[in-house]
């Protein structure tokens, strides 16, 4: 059975060393002092160990099941949701006047990981039900907020989003869905969505369902669609429940992983709604609840990679097979253990580089999260908008390649059901898929982002990493080892901007075609970035008396294995991006 152990000392590292979190200018940060997070960091991670994980094998071979309309979520799940709500943990980043703890989105992030790692398809019930929240306590009208938000984040009440339709997935505007305006102020929502998380389950009393639908006579297209909030059950003025709405769940779909979360075709049959902000503006509302669900989702993909690759190291310090090449490391021993062995040391380097820096990465882009909401910062909402793309398609894909470089690790045990690996390749490969496929990530980096602002925002983004590069090279060995690779992988990213503009203009299928290798180019570059200023920090804080030399000196050893093995694939990607895109298009349809 595989285990799990929160990463407390590296997140911390980040928290404090790297991104120096109680001395930034972001109001409620300067709360967050060492031993505040490492209560709350040890907490979570007690609760992920505990309770959370020993659950995952269970939800993944139970699964969930639907009988005469109601869903019942694997055994134990009940008990540990209670759990989690009971310790507050639903509203940890929540507006205090709804009764949330106000901490940061930052801290959030920081306990999300360890959760989904824990058990990922556990925590995709309150995942949603975050993202409803936001939604509601964006555009939602004050009375809205007061009726739904205490209640989904004490946690009695969870949420969910409805997009999808059967016959449409990524271009909403042709969903079908009719919201019909009734005499009382509410609307008839009638239509069918599909692959929708949690949109049954026995865990809460209420469900607070967002549902796209377009009333009939708006304009056409995404311009014509409107958010609508639609209950399990309708909620009277006093806060009680009142009766069951028009809809069901018409079933749970067989998924390749994930299963102890119920995803589920939900039928709305004249169900009563509530309009959520203006008439054909439910787009605007929607796209707060799925940027915040992209950037969980990609934290969801590394958060699978450090589970995995924890797994992974263990088997390999404990599996005895062979002999070091440079003479027996346990003489005593009929074999050495298996990290002996180069391959098997670059296989899990490989891993423990991309998943430390996806972590920083993923943690830097929270507090860019919290310097726009809560300093009204637009460049820093600029900036976010810039690298959600690339957080959620690049550490998607590279965590669903961890996880199967954790699996190649153990060899054949790595694809029996026994030692957890296997799981954890299945649930991973969701995250590049859901919440818009990576593909479409691209295109909306390409298309869309690069462009923010007029380019500002990217041309931001370089100045932002050569400022730190000239201000941190007085440090020789830094600049060798960080600093010098880091400056050629941006070159190589500004490189393959301009090669957009003057190619893209002329046809637009160049830059299409270089869409995906970008997204990877943007994503090492990030992570370098971050490996870098990781490395500075280890640096400066090898000068303290008391540092933990080993854990530092180890940070540095992963970090240059990045830099020098993983980072060059920048020139590949920009190689690729320069073919343009006649070897793409060159074969006719007809001829694959």
């Amino acid at each position: 059975m595989p285990s799990y152990t929160a990463p407390v000392d590296d997140m911390q590292f980040i928290l404090h060393d790297v991104l120096n979190i109680a001395e930034a200018d972001i109001p409620g940060y300067d709360e967050l002092d060492r031993e505040t997070t490492q209560a709350v960091l040890d907490e979570a991670g007690k609760l992920s160990a505990e309770v959370l994980a020993p659950l995952n094998p269970v939800g993944d071979a139970q699964g969930c099941t639907l009988e005469n309309g109601v869903v019942r979520t694997p055994e134990g799940f009940k008990a540990a949701y209670d759990q989690m709500r009971e310790g507050g943990w639903m509203g940890l980043d929540a507006d205090p006047d709804y009764g949330g703890q106000g901490m940061p989105y930052l801290l959030q992030s920081a306990t999300g990981e360890m959760f989904v790692s824990a058990n990922m398809a556990f925590n995709m019930y309150q995942g949603l039900t975050h993202g409803a929240m936001s939604a509601i306590h964006a555009h939602g009208s004050d009375a809205q907020k007061q009726m739904y938000l205490p209640n989904m984040i004490e946690g009695s009440w969870s949420g969910t989003m409805n997009l999808t339709e059967p016959h449409c997935g990524t271009d909403l505007g042709l969903i079908r869905t009719k919201a019909e305006p009734q005499e009382d102020g509410t609307y008839r929502i009638t239509g069918q969505k599909i692959w929708i998380s949690a949109g049954e389950h026995d865990l809460t009393d209420n469900i607070i369902h967002l549902v796209l639908a377009k009333i009939p006579g708006g304009p056409e297209g995404v311009k014509g669609i409107s958010l609508f909030i639609v209950p399990k059950f309708l909620v009277n003025e006093d806060g009680s429940l009142g009766d069951r709405n028009s809809l069901s769940c018409g079933g749970l779909e067989e998924k390749m992983g994930i299963h102890g979360n119920a995803t589920c075709v939900m039928n709305y049959d004249g169900a009563t709604g509530f309009l959520v902000g203006e008439e054909h503006k439910g787009m605007r509302a929607m796209f707060t609840m799925m940027n915040e669900a992209r950037l969980g989702v990609g934290l969801q993909g590394y958060a699978q990679g450090v589970v995995a690759y924890q797994n992974a190291l263990a088997f390999a310090k404990d599996r005895l097979q062979g002999r070091d090449v440079t003479g027996p490391a346990n003489p005593d021993g009929p074999a050495d253990p298996i990290i002996v062995h180069p391959d098997v040391r670059r296989n899990l380097l490989h891993q423990k580089s991309f998943v430390e820096g996806a972590r920083a990465f993923t943690f830097w882009g929270a507090q860019l999260i919290d310097r726009a909401h809560r300093n009204e910062d637009a460049q820093a909402e600029a900036m976010i908008s810039l690298l959600t793309p690339v957080l959620k398609g690049f550490l998607t894909d590279k965590g669903f390649e961890t996880t199967v470089l954790a699996q190649q690790t153990l060899g054949g045990s790595g694809f029996t059901r026994e030692w957890g690996l296997e799981q954890f390749v299945r649930d991973a490969r969701i995250t590049m898929i859901y919440e818009g496929t990576n593909g479409i990530q691209s295109l909306d980096l390409v298309g869309r982002k690069l462009g923010l602002n007029g380019g500002k925002t990217v041309m931001a983004f370089f100045e932002m990493i050569k400022a730190f590069i000239k201000e941190s090279e007085q440090d020789a060995v830094l600049k060798a080892q960080f600093l010098d690779p880091l400056k050629t992988a941006s070159k190589d990213l500004q490189a393959a901007a301009m090669w957009f503009m003057s190619h893209g203009i002329k046809d637009p299928n160049n830059a299409l075609a270089g869409s995906y290798d970008f997204m990877h180019l943007f994503g090492h570059v990030c992570l370098g970035y971050m490996w870098a200023r990781m490395a500075k920090a280890a640096h400066l804080k090898l000068e303290e008396e008391g540092a933990d030399a080993d854990f530092l000196e180890a940070k540095l050893a992963t970090g240059r294995y990045y830099m020098t093995r993983q980072l060059p694939a920048t020139g590949m990607h920009l190689r690729r991006i320069e073919s343009g895109a006649e070897p793409v298009m060159d074969l006719a349809a007809a001829n694959f």
